[in-house]
């Protein structure tokens, strides 16, 4: 009798605690209040079978509990009864499945005049691209990614020619205008996910994926992964800004386009040689935010999953197979590029490749240094 009674107990629980919970109700932020509606019939089909299953459970502990004198009936089939179970099976399957079935091909077919938006994900980072005034995306291919074409842009396309190219994990969408998501992924697999959008994809390395929303409240709202993608996962976060489609167009405008890049990528030798040891830092500061290095790395000295740049420059570090080298800007780049080669003694091989063009690596090279190295590390210690 008391198994009955603490299935009755949790029961009553499961179901106060899901109408008493603040949870189940989210900010509405999109147009998918029929993924709501997807989940409200989820909740009550499992719900209903939940509270059937233990109300049987314990009707067969009350009633066929242990007695003096009474015996249980051997009966090893029922037909009519398993009859009964598949018809009422099925027709639950169904009614979890067929409704999501015409919700999913909505969900991935936009309305005309929809703005195409790429999400590009790799470990452990953002970005993402815009069709230019052409009003069309360039076409990408993995043969055209290199270090300073990370989108992997056909450089013959003229239609990418006007793309915008955003690199920070900040991007920004006009209100009430439908946005269609295409992602790619560089290296595993992802998704990319914003809570009260109610809508997410996976994002599935060598294909593109699609889904597409219309956001309908303004805010700020986080990018989230919603696979698990790495040690780096939980730091893979982004920020979506929903505004008035005038601030929307002026905040595109000032993106620089991939021909632009290119113009720039000339350009960069001489603009590095030439900028000040502080503003490289800077920059390099701002790099290892947007590219998730932050997410293994510290500037504190406290232990991630890899070493800390404090104190790190000039310091001699003990390799896995008993080696040492020292931490100098050879060092440095050299491991940037490719991390695996040399394996740190007491940290696990599991740093990506990231592509960075030689400006790029010569700023986050110049922050690693910026940070000190043994006798300043030493020296702030008390």
């Amino acid at each position: 009798m008391s198994l009955a009674i603490a299935l009755i107990l949790i029961i009553v629980l499961a179901v106060g605690f899901h109408f008493a919970s603040p949870w189940w109700i989210t900010p509405i932020a999109s147009n998918w209040v029929r993924m709501d509606d997807m989940l409200t019939i989820t909740i009550v089909i499992t719900g209903a079978l939940f509270i059937a299953i233990n109300l049987f459970i314990v009707i067969a502990l009350v009633r066929y509990r242990h007695r003096r004198g009474h015996h249980a009936a051997y009966e090893p089939h029922n037909k009519r009864l398993e009859w009964w179970l598949i018809g009422l099976t099925s027709v639950g399957v169904a009614a979890l499945l067929a409704p999501g079935l015409f919700v999913y091909a909505d969900y991935i077919r936009p309305p005309p005049n929809v703005l195409q938006m790429e999400v590009l994900a790799q470990q452990w980072q953002w970005r993402f691209r815009f069709a230019g005034p052409g009003g069309k995306l360039g076409t990408t291919d993995v043969r055209y990614i290199s270090n300073d074409n990370p989108f992997g842009l056909n450089p013959g396309d003229p239609n990418g020619r006007d793309n915008y190219l955003i690199e920070t994990p900040e991007v920004h969408l006009p209100l009430n205008r439908p946005i269609q998501v295409l992602t790619r992924s560089r290296d595993v697999l992802h998704d990319f996910y914003v809570p009260p959008f109610r809508a997410r994809m996976n994002i599935v390395p060598g294909m593109v994926t699609t889904f597409w929303f219309t956001p309908t409240k303004a805010g700020r709202y986080d990018i989230l992964c919603a696979q698990l993608c790495g040690i780096g996962h939980s730091n893979m976060r982004g920020v979506v800004v929903v505004e008035d489609e005038a601030s929307f167009s002026r905040w595109l405008a000032q993106q620089s386009t991939f021909a632009q890049r290119q113009q720039a990528k000339v350009q960069a030798a001489p603009a590095a040689a030439g900028g000040s040891a502080q503003a490289l830092a800077d920059q390099g500061k701002t790099l290892a935010e947007a590219k998730g290095c932050i997410a293994c790395h510290t500037v504190d000295g406290s232990p991630r999953v890899g070493p800390t740049w404090k104190g790190l420059y000039g310091k001699t570090e003990t390799m896995a197979d008993g080696s040492t080298a020292k931490v100098d800007e050879a060092y440095l780049r050299a491991f940037i590029r490719d991390p695996k080669a040399r394996v740190v003694k007491g940290f696990a091989p599991i740093m990506p490749n990231f592509d960075l063009s030689e400006q790029e690596l010569t700023a986050l090279v110049t922050y690693i240094e910026s940070q000190g190295g043994p006798a300043a590390s030493s020296a702030a210690q008390p």
